[in-house]
């Protein structure tokens, strides 16, 4: 991989890993224009590595709030800090199920499959036009919501699906507060993402070349700046009702990668 190709994938993941235009689906977009012939299991470190730096992004900007729920649980009582935890824990359950039972059909969606990640993009336009005209309001994220918003995040597993436009989407359409849900849909993702991680690491399917280092410290590096901008931004764009400017570029987008997938 080249070492441009690597900044420009990194800067994708980071900026569309918190702002709802679809990670994956603009790293498929990427990958394509860019002519990426890494080996499957290159582009699977590649890929992990840029995952890791959008989730350590995460903390970084939520390091208060994560410290704050840390020292509420050490206090072993059912407090709001060990609801929150325990309403990120729920929430992931349709993910983690999605993704061991249909682990190998998901990737078959992978690789280059510009019309499914057009057609998606549109669907995330939807979603966020729906959220963008909700009105705001003070609801904190219930237990039955974190499990829908789960079922959303499940959903956003397919390339061109926006987790973060799904998520945050769906819990402001529940009627939740546009900050305290862009707040949850960020902070659900991280064990997910480390989750993964890690059993990326142990299935024996990553392949380390010494040429691809400096490739994949660049790109680390450009997915965690880029991340850490894109995160502060987002919660900011969701507080102030700015949503249908990323459904028009989704809109853009998904018809762009439609019409490219269907005369070539």
């Amino acid at each position: 991989m080249e070492i441009i190709d690597a900044v420009i994938l990194g800067v994708v993941q980071g900026l569309t890993e918190f702002l709802p235009v679809s990670s994956s689906g603009h790293l498929e977009l990427g990958k394509a224009i860019l002519g990426n012939q890494a080996v499957p299991e290159e582009s699977l470190l590649f890929t992990v590595v840029l995952h890791f730096a959008t989730a350590l992004s995460t903390i970084v900007v939520f390091r208060k709030d994560i410290f704050e729920i840390l020292k509420g649980i050490l206090k072993f009582e059912w407090n709001d800090d060990l609801k929150f935890l325990s309403k990120i824990a729920l929430s992931m359950t349709p993910a983690v199920i999605i993704g061991l039972l249909f682990e190998k059909q998901l990737e078959q969606l992978f690789g280059n499959n510009i019309l499914l990640v057009g057609y998606m993009l549109i669907v995330t336009a939807i979603l966020l036009l729906l959220a963008d005209k909700a009105k705001n309001t003070s609801k904190e994220v219930s237990f039955s919501n974190a499990f829908i918003i789960g079922i959303s995040q499940a959903i956003a597993m397919l390339p061109g699906i926006s987790r973060s436009g799904a998520t945050i989407s769906t819990s402001v359409l529940l009627g939740n507060d546009k900050t305290k849900a862009a707040r949850f849909s960020f902070l659900m993702v991280v064990p997910l993402i480390f989750g993964k991680i890690v059993k990326d690491i142990f299935s024996g399917d990553l392949s380390y070349n010494s040429t691809t280092f400096i490739p994949l410290c660049l790109g680390f590096a450009a997915a965690f700046v880029s991340g850490l901008f894109a995160c502060t931004w987002m919660i900011r764009l969701v507080k102030q009702s700015k949503l249908s400017y990323f459904a028009l570029y989704c809109t853009i987008v998904g018809i762009i990668a439609v019409i490219y997938a269907l005369f070539n």
